[in-house]
């Protein structure tokens, strides 16, 4: 008898299966959005108008698959409560105002696409593409994996002496990112070992995964090291406070437990054995002079902040408009504000980048969007902290810690750069756990559809995806 070889799927065939896996699970593509945002971009010009990533595509495309789920009805119950469309709404909203008042709506026009998309449509798209514990664990899971891709990365570079330059030594692990965003591979990192940390959190009691947790426990330990040698004390502090807030939500006694195993880790880290000693140690201290003596680089935030704030001062109700603070900052800022930062790498060699923004969200927001748009943006943060605070159980308090990093971000970052996206991402998480909707609690249990029903908890509500 022949034996009969089957013939190999036809391009056609295998994007039609492909097509219909991510119908199916949508949350595949805002895995792929994380892991995309570890492919390197090349990018040079970073006072361009416009930067779009492989990672920014991934999430447009989740975003037009998810609308067209609602389009075609395939999505079975709300996925938005009222509240959270209200709080985006009015994100929207101030964000028009801002650019309908614009010094220069045409230039306004860009930051109003792109506030939408980091703010409202990727974050909404991501409450509807989880609609059971496997889309939660699918996103945190893409989240450890690129810290661990930009922790190894960094941590090769910090030992060959291939990074960034600091203190005049190529030493700085950049990850994949470079030393034009050396702020990316911290974030990076820092989202990771939280998510890590989290999950190995959620399998703790009986029925948890005992490989799991201790798997995840390993990993958040190994992003330490990579985190350090990228001497971001923004990324160190952030981490730090969500770490904290994360333990204390699960366990005030594990928390203390914690903050002597990380100082006795800093300890041993800096003083045992040498590693990163100077460099490691001279940016910790450098933590507590930045009121009394700062260095350049927090003296330029100090002048920046100055800056946006006459600038709001002079457009207070709606602000000067989005992408305008570039455009007015040379006009209101002191003569003592440096013309912008130093970087440097093997790659890149030296270059000065420009000081366009004033490394603050808050104070962003403030300078172009006036105070309907920090009215606006406070009330989405304070509802999803609130919200995350009260509802977070599980491997959901992941949304909780990953929140609070990038609020803590905040004060001393903004968005900009290619892990931009993630915060989106960060914010849908977050406001799925903390603005559920609630049109299926109370239904029967066999009236509920299927995609609502969280897996391995028959019968749960879609709710119950927050206290997974």
């Amino acid at each position: 008898m022949a034996l009969t070889i089957p013939a190999p799927p036809s391009p056609a065939a295998a994007l039609r299966r492909a097509a219909d896996a991510l119908a199916a699970r949508p949350s595949l593509l805002a895995a792929a959005t994380v892991l995309l945002v570890c492919v390197p971009t090349g990018e040079k010009d970073v006072s361009a108008a416009v930067h779009v990533t492989p990672a920014d595509l991934a999430s447009l495309a989740l975003v037009a698959l998810v609308g067209l789920d609602l389009l075609r009805g395939r999505t079975p119950r709300p996925a938005l409560s009222r509240t959270a469309c209200a709080l985006f709404g009015a994100v929207v909203l101030a964000a028009a105002v801002a650019t309908v008042g614009s010094i220069d709506p045409a230039a306004s026009l860009t930051g109003f696409v792109r506030l939408t998309q980091v703010f409202v449509l990727v974050p909404a798209a991501v409450i509807c593409a989880l609609r059971d514990r496997t889309d939660q664990r699918l996103i945190l899971g893409a989240f450890v994996l690129a810290a661990l891709v930009q922790g190894v990365v960094g941590t090769h570079q910090y030992l060959t002496r291939t990074g960034a330059s600091y203190i005049g030594q190529p030493i700085r692990a950049v990850g994949t990112f470079g030393a034009l965003d050396v702020m990316a591979m911290s974030s990076v990192v820092s989202f990771g070992l939280l998510a890590a940390l989290a999950l190995a959190l959620a399998e703790r009691g009986p029925g948890g995964d005992a490989r799991l947790r201790r798997g995840m426990f390993a990993v958040a330990a190994f992003l330490v090291f990579p985190l350090a040698v990228s001497f971001s004390r923004g990324s160190w502090i952030a981490t730090g406070v969500a770490a904290t807030v994360l333990l204390l939500r699960c366990d005030a006694r594990l928390a203390v437990r914690g903050a002597v195993l990380s100082l006795a880790a800093a300890v041993v880290l800096a003083g045992g054995f040498g590693v990163g000693a100077s460099g490691v140690t001279t940016r910790l201290t450098s933590i507590g002079s930045v009121s009394a003596a700062p260095d350049q680089s927090v003296s330029d935030r100090y002048d920046l902040w100055g800056t946006a704030e006459r600038i709001w001062q002079d457009h207070p109700v709606s602000g000067a408009g989005p992408k305008a603070f570039q455009q007015l900052r040379d006009s209101h800022a002191p003569l003592r504000l440096s013309s912008g930062s130093d970087a440097e790498d093997a790659s890149i060699g030296f270059q000065r980048e420009p000081l366009l923004s004033p490394h603050n969200m808050y104070f962003l927001v403030l300078s172009e969007q006036g105070l309907i748009g920090i009215l606006a943006y406070a009330a989405l943060f304070l509802g999803l902290l609130a919200g995350c605070l009260r509802r977070a159980r599980g491997a959901g308090t992941a949304a909780l810690a990953l929140l609070t990093w990038v609020l803590v971000d905040f004060l001393y970052a903004d968005i900009g750069g290619t892990t931009t996206v993630l915060t989106s991402l960060v914010l849908g998480l977050a406001a799925q756990v903390a603005l559920p909707a609630r049109a299926d609690v109370g239904a029967p249990a066999a009236s509920r559809p299927a995609a609502a029903v969280p897996s391995g908890r028959p019968g749960a509500a879609r709710a119950g995806v927050a206290a997974s």
